[in-house]
């Protein structure tokens, strides 16, 4: 997370709060910081870029979830044990990680667009192969269509997470959802690439919206995943709103934020009252045991989960998982929208209007004409700014080709999971995406 110079110094009230928001658009990350930050991810600012507001530089860092199968019997568990003992050591630097449910996370290191998915790309199917000599597959899709949630971690956090959560979506979300987590550096306007990834959010989701089955049915919704994220606690999943200092409205997100867990003799317990907010233990410093420090703030700040999140970097968190074909296209479009000032504009001119259409996006995908013309106003503006960003011409070619199958006709990939799963004869495998099904 975002560093600090004395991890144990009090935090007295917004204004220390606001002086750590303001560091977490600066990116300066701290090797002192918290011992037990969960999933570290690929981080751009771990080789800093500068001057990467316009076309050129801007390092990037990509993480995909996947939801892994058994083959021969789609509604068994898989267990984390067994995806550990079927994955060999990828060499291209890929972390692999696990969320509650067992969804295998890959995370590869800060690069440059290029390179970056040339990396993950060999990662994941040296790992994908490896799961099927294992009779296993990577689902790429956002919500589990056919199983129960069932919680297999059980670290203290996740086991605060899930009584602060709830049900039914709280399980959900850590056990059946699956995203692409797109990490971008801010360059040196940070201000204009955290409203681009705000404003743009609602139509980048529902252009990728590929989650609309949940427990044998579908779910109402294209993006199922994001509608399960919004149905959570608001003090912790909304997006941030700024009315112009997006640093001072972190901050006042932060202080507002419930708390998860608090810090107690190198342990972490769950807070009392149940509903008290990082403001309440300012206010009043007994709720934790003792006055909250820098490492509490610290942690506080990684138990929340706005769709986009500053950590030095940004974190584009609305994204559903896609199949292994298409994954590349959801990383490019995204990361030519925000590092390439030419595509922003044109983008942020047709999707600017939609910004705070969160829950509509999520419901209707491309199924709602302005959404789809803003969706293919902002394609056609990546298209343009790939290969000003270096990107490989097979990745302009597949995001073109990615327009033409679901912007073009206004298909989110979640209507071709809705046809094939309504389709004559489909089993389970049919449900998962149209990979597996093939």
């Amino acid at each position: 997370m975002i560093g600090t110079e004395n991890c144990d110094a009090r935090v007295r009230g917004p204004a220390d709060v606001e002086r750590f928001a303001r560091r977490c658009f600066r990116g300066s990350p701290d090797p002192s910081g918290p011992a037990d930050p969960p999933d570290p991810p690929a981080s751009p600012t771990s080789s800093p870029s500068h001057g990467s507001s316009g076309s050129s530089g801007g390092r990037v860092g990509v993480e995909l979830e996947f939801l892994v199968f058994d083959r021969a019997e789609p509604s068994r568990q898989v267990t984390v044990a067994r995806i550990v003992d079927a994955l060999p050591p990828l060499t291209r630097g890929s972390a692999l990680t696990f969320e509650p449910g067992g969804q295998l996370e890959l995370s590869g290191p800060a690069a440059p667009l290029a390179r970056a998915v040339r990396d993950m790309t060999a990662d994941l199917e040296t790992a994908r192969r490896a799961l099927a000599d294992d009779g296993l597959l990577l689902a790429g899709i956002g919500l589990d269509p056919i199983r129960p949630p069932l919680r297999q971690l059980r670290q203290p956090r996740y086991e605060a997470m899930a009584d602060l959560l709830g049900v039914p979506y709280g399980p959900m979300m850590m056990c059946l959802s699956a995203s692409i987590q797109v990490n971008v550096d801010f360059g040196d306007r940070p201000h204009v690439r955290w409203h681009r990834a705000n404003a743009l959010g609602p139509v980048l989701n529902a252009a990728f919206a590929n989650s609309p089955l949940s427990g044998g049915r579908p779910c109402g919704w294209m993006s199922g995943r994001q509608a399960v994220w919004l149905h959570l606690d608001p003090t912790r999943t909304r997006p941030v709103t700024s009315d112009g200092d997006p640093a001072a409205a972190w901050a006042r997100y932060l202080v507002d934020a419930r708390l998860m867990l608090l810090r107690e003799k190198g342990t972490r317990r769950p807070p009392t009252p149940s509903r008290a907010t990082f403001g309440d233990w300012m206010r009043s410093p007994h709720l934790g045991g003792h006055p909250p420090t820098l490492r509490d703030l610290t942690y506080h700040a990684t138990t929340v989960f706005p769709p986009v999140r500053p950590r030095g970097w940004l974190e584009i968190r609305y994204l559903d998982a896609l199949p292994v074909r298409w994954w590349p296209v959801c990383v490019a479009v995204t990361c030519a929208l925000l590092l390439d000032d030419r595509a922003a504009d044109a983008a942020l001119a047709a999707a600017g209007p939609l910004a705070d259409r969160w829950w509509h996006a999520a419901h209707v995908g491309l199924g709602d004409e302005r959404v789809r013309r803003a969706a293919d106003a902002c394609f056609r503006a990546a298209t343009g700014a790939l290969p000003r960003l270096g990107a490989e011409p097979w990745l302009v070619t597949d995001v073109e080709s990615y327009a033409d199958r679901h912007v073009t006709p206004g298909r989110s990939p979640a209507v071709d999971a809705l046809t094939r799963s309504r389709g004559p004869g489909a089993g389970p495998l049919a449900w998962l995406s149209e990979e597996v099904a093939a």
